[in-house]
């Protein structure tokens, strides 16, 4: 009885305890969205001071989350139309852009490969094969979603395929609490969701929004197979070197480092699911038809959203297809709207004068200096990027606030844009310091097995060797194909 009354007491303590900090977030965020509205220098225009303080208030929202992500992005939305900051038109572009299209058709994707057992096997026969020692386990986590990139066109799905996998791993080799162990196989999973969307356009939000403002605003457009060529070396490079990292700052004692029993276990895993079913064969036959499609975009011209809702029609036709329709509808449409809502921002952002002003405060002219080489403009943009990605937390956010700033100090510089968007667009990619900086950080953690505290110092690692490895790439495999 007294066990009870406690257990309803700590309940209520935490319930206001939230309570009290969603309340407080919503205050700094308002209190922070009128400071803005009045104190911005009369430089601003009217729509670009009240987009400047939209922004702000949406990116403390999200970060702070005293709100289900997708009710930000709402209220958001509806802000930018309240306060006619633009024409309509351009404030509901980002749900008609067919970005949004490909990544809802890329969530439909992983919804009908996850129908199947596709995922699973090729997971447990990777495990089976190289999971039996630390540094094979540890590679396996890390090239098991590389090669899901190809295919699920999500890091938050492609984590959480993984994380039932990483969970039963983590009880079979019984790996502790705060155990090096387990630190090293769940920040696998994180940081190999992190970089899995470095060389394939399709397998991040980022890449595509990154594109679509490119697209949009400098007509620039940049093909799969381009995306592929600019950054496969960094991605092979990338791959080792966080497996590298986690090793050293998880070292294990001798009697961890082999794990017989995962063999066995994958084995029985395997064995369990049977031979290989024609489900999953015309799942795979569809898989690689649709990334067919993609790399031979430059012959046929086909938008990247094409092949993705090809590949969806195809996976849920009755007689033909690999999954229910049912099934496959149900995906997230918080994300949906958070990457509508984010991509209209960067419009917004655009045609409000915001970004136009704000670039022109940093029009300084060491600063044009330095944009105006191409070598120092990527050292500055990759820098910045990160910088800036610690302060505006999630990657969509980070993406459409950043680039249309970047894109009109480029303009300023009178360089190409293609250089420093491209730039900016891929170094947003990377937060390991943070849970909330991208979604395989904030699911791992979601897990309750590894706290922030465990992502600091391997993430302040991770950031440098991403930061120092991206301006290498760029000064040398960048300016080799003319890129800079």
């Amino acid at each position: 009885m007294n066990s009870s009354v406690e257990q309803n007491k700590s309940e209520t303590r935490y319930a206001r305890s939230a309570n009290l900090k969603r309340i407080l977030s919503l205050i700094v965020a308002v209190t922070i969205f009128i400071m803005i509205v009045y104190f911005l220098p009369d430089s601003f225009s009217y729509a670009a001071k009240i987009m400047t303080a939209i922004i702000c208030f949406g990116v403390l929202l999200w970060a702070l989350e005293p709100i289900p992500i997708g009710l930000t992005a709402l209220i958001v939305l509806l802000l930018m139309l309240l306060f006619d900051v633009a024409e309509s038109s351009v404030i509901f572009s980002g749900f008609a852009s067919p970005a949004i299209y490909l990544i809802v058709g890329g969530m439909m994707l992983a919804k009908a490969v996850n129908d199947t057992s596709l995922a699973k096997r090729v997971s447990y026969m990777m495990l089976r094969k190289w999971g039996h020692t630390s540094k094979g386990l540890l590679a396996s986590i890390l090239v098991i979603t590389q090669i899901q990139a190809f295919f699920i066109p999500a890091t938050a799905v492609r984590t959480t395929l993984m994380l039932p996998i990483s969970s039963m791993i983590i009880e079979t080799v019984g790996a502790k609490p705060q155990s090096n162990l387990r630190k090293m196989i769940l920040l696998g999973v994180a940081y190999g969701g992190n970089i899995s969307g470095t060389a394939i356009m399709t397998a991040a939000i980022g890449n595509i929004l990154t594109i679509e403002l490119l697209n949009s605003y400098v007509n620039i457009s940049i093909t799969y197979f381009q995306w592929f060529f600019y950054t496969f070396p960094l991605w092979f490079i990338l791959i080792p070197s966080m497996w590298l990292l986690l090793l050293k700052m998880f070292p294990l004692p001798k009697e961890q480092r082999t794990f017989p029993m995962i063999k066995q276990e994958m084995e029985d895993k395997i064995h369990d699911l049977g031979p290989i079913n024609y489900r999953e064969l015309r799942c795979l036959f569809i898989l690689v038809l649709t990334v067919g499609l993609w790399v031979t975009e430059p012959l046929h011209g086909l938008h990247p959203s094409i092949p993705a809702l090809i590949g969806v029609a195809l996976m849920t036709f009755p007689g033909i297809g690999c999954a229910s329709w049912d099934n496959v509808v149900k995906i997230n449409y918080n994300t949906v709207l958070l990457v509508s809502v984010t991509l209209s921002m960067g419009y917004t952002l655009i045609d409000s004068g915001a970004a136009s002003t704000i670039s022109e405060y940093l029009s300084v002219d060491w600063v044009l200096k330095i944009i105006q080489n191409p070598v120092l403009a990527v050292i500055f943009v990759v820098v910045l990027a990160q910088l800036f990605h610690k302060m505006i937390s999630n990657v969509s956010t980070a993406v459409v606030t950043l680039l249309p700033i970047v894109l009109s100090l480029a303009s300023n510089a009178n360089i190409d844009p293609l250089v420093v968007g491209f730039t900016a667009g891929l170094s947003s990619l990377y937060g390991f310091v943070l849970i909330v900086e991208t979604m395989p950080n904030l699911l791992v953690h979601s897990t309750g097995m590894i706290t922030q505290k465990d992502f600091l110092k391997p993430g302040l690692y991770a950031t440098i060797i991403t930061t120092i490895l991206t301006i290498i790439v760029g000064l040398t495999w960048w300016r080799f194909i003319g890129l800079v």
